[in-house]
């Protein structure tokens, strides 16, 4: 499971972050606290606290290692630095 910390601070993210990560066949949740939501959900995302970074959490399920490097690279713009 690979894990990075982004940040969807506007609702225009959260529309674009919903898009990249259904293009791909992985489970992909967010975390945020206690809070865990189907990444491709973009209601689930919104019911989040969304002021504060969530977790993102991609089981590639020993899948497709090139495509975990396309969607991680996709979603880069969105990490929290």
């Amino acid at each position: 499971m690979k894990k990075v910390e982004i940040r969807l601070s506007l609702a225009e993210n959260v529309k674009n972050f919903v898009n990249v990560v259904n293009r791909y066949p992985f489970d992909v949740d967010l975390r945020a606290g206690r809070h865990v939501v189907d990444a491709k959900s973009i209601l689930g995302i919104f019911s989040l606290d969304l002021s504060r970074p969530v977790t993102v959490e991609i089981d590639e399920g020993g899948g497709n290692a090139e495509k975990l490097d396309a969607l991680l690279h996709e979603i880069e713009p969105f990490m929290d630095r």
